[in-house]
């Protein structure tokens, strides 16, 4: 069974990241688990004194999951042609440790308009050396969409379909790590 953590960068309550991470958790294809983490908006501001024996309840948390997930996916927002505070600072709490490290990773998205948030959480995540999932993006279109629509496109079996591939492709590539 791979196992893999799923992470929204939004704090929204109604967020188009996190609808969709929630709908690849469902619809996870057979030898595939996704769960998914809800704690970004509760880890503390990293700080490099906080780490070892100092390193919060909530952080470790986090980095326990990344550490014993197979691989991680990240559905990102784009603020400010950007990567949000929240999940670049849960990002920091992997910096100095192996978590990151030739971990399996890839993107999915929930807007094709993030563009410049795609290419710097691209870059951050090489730089703390995850190893990126170059095969089939998954972007299914949720921005402006009202609960009772994202939960249509969603269910849409063309989107499940899209949602079980990908997540298909992503085990192979993490199997083979």
């Amino acid at each position: 069974m791979i196992d893999i953590l799923a992470i929204s960068g939004s704090l929204r309550a109604a967020s188009t990241n996190r609808a969709l991470v929630a709908a690849l958790a469902r619809n996870a294809p057979s030898g595939c688990r996704v769960s998914v983490y809800d704690g970004l908006g509760r880890l503390p501001i990293f700080n490099p004194d906080d780490e070892g024996g100092r390193t919060p309840g909530e952080a470790t948390t986090f980095i326990d999951a990344v550490t014993r997930a197979d691989g991680v996916i990240v559905s990102c927002p784009e603020y400010a042609h950007g990567v949000p505070g929240g999940l670049k600072n849960a990002l920091d709490w992997l910096v100095s440790r192996d978590a990151a490290v030739g971990k399996p990773a890839m993107q999915v998205h929930a807007s094709p308009r993030s563009q410049f948030a795609r290419a710097a959480l691209a870059e951050i995540m090489k730089t703390m050396s995850f190893d990126l999932f170059d095969g089939p993006e998954l972007t299914i279109t949720l921005l402006g969409k009202r609960q009772h629509e994202m939960d249509e496109v969603l269910a849409d079996v063309v989107n499940i379909a899209s949602m079980r591939d990908t997540l298909s492709a992503f085990s192979s590539f993490v199997r083979a790590r």
